[in-house]
């Protein structure tokens, strides 16, 4: 039976995870599972000397303690330091009752904490381990962070930061979508399973449509197409995405275009009327313009 809008499906209720990520990438992929109503929970390390009562132990706290709370909404956190044998502890009792760990150091790093997959697997036979990384296999060890693994795949242009942290991001996604996984292959066999989850693979994944031309300069969705760019109007900017021939249509119609086709719309001459006509339109007017005609379009500001 099909769920309804005001009752998601809960794929992961009655899974436990447990994190002992840190920053972005793996407390975001943690959101998700409890999202997908997992039972999370998440270790961290103590807060810096001196800090003031009630820090976190993980930076993101301190970097932006608003998308730290968004990150850890329904999360059960809990301080321990691994490095001792106190937190040791409390590390295992946690992993006695986890399903999936979800993991974001350096290979070496597990190692030093005993949580290397081998001696972990041994342990704990139906646990699952989802180990986040920076890039993959043998490059696991290299330092590297979401800007890097982005301009490594083509990603960053001139000297402007990137808007978003894409490859955190996405590598939280399949983190998450790895979570999923490791759920389906226990429900099968009943034993753990270990994947490895690179920051820089998901930032090649987001780079395909670049790898495949369609985002380069003049391709089809890089501005050689005149439906699909973003233009100057009167008081702001519009994108503008009548990519489909029917929406195509419906611009060209409202710039007093005739008899427009998929090819035309890659002329230099059918660019130049539909931004001459936008530059005569308000924000305001093109909102209205959207709606009466049914073009899709979001205008923004200066």
């Amino acid at each position: 039976m099909a769920s309804t809008p005001n009752k998601p499906l809960l794929p992961l209720k009655g899974v436990r995870v447990l994190s002992l990520s840190l920053n972005l990438p793996g407390p975001a992929a943690l959101m998700r599972c409890q999202q997908m109503g997992a039972s999370c929970v998440k270790l961290e390390p103590p807060p810096p000397p001196g800090a003031a009562p009630g820090t976190s132990g993980d930076p993101m706290g301190l970097y932006n303690r608003p998308a730290y709370e968004v990150m850890h909404k329904g999360v059960r956190v809990a301080v321990a330091d691994l490095k001792t044998e106190k937190g040791q502890k409390a590390l295992h009792r946690e992993l006695a009752k986890t399903d999936v760990l979800l993991t974001s150091f350096r290979p070496s790093a597990l190692t030093k904490l005993g949580l290397d997959w081998k001696g972990l697997h041994k342990l704990y036979p139906a646990l699952s381990q989802v180990a986040m990384v920076g890039a993959p296999g043998a490059r696991a060890e290299e330092p590297g962070h979401d800007l890097t693994y982005l301009a490594e795949n083509d990603l960053v242009g001139g000297l402007e930061l990137p808007p978003t942290l894409y490859a955190d991001m996405g590598g939280s996604l399949m983190a998450s979508e790895a979570v999923l996984k490791a759920v389906l292959l226990q429900l099968k066999g009943g034993k753990g399973s270990y994947f490895e989850v690179a920051l820089s693979v998901a930032a090649g994944y987001l780079a395909l449509p670049r790898s495949w031309g369609l985002t380069k300069p003049g391709s089809a969705v890089g501005g050689g197409h005149a439906g699909y760019r973003v233009y100057p109007c009167k008081d702001g900017r519009v994108a503008v995405a009548a990519l489909e021939p029917h929406f195509a249509k419906s611009l060209c119609a409202a710039a007093g275009i005739q008899n427009a086709n998929i090819m035309t719309m890659f002329s230099p001459a059918t660019h130049q009327v539909i931004a001459d006509y936008l530059l005569t339109m308000t924000r305001a007017g093109m909102d209205a313009l959207a709606t009466e005609k049914d073009i899709p379009l979001y205008t923004l500001s200066k």
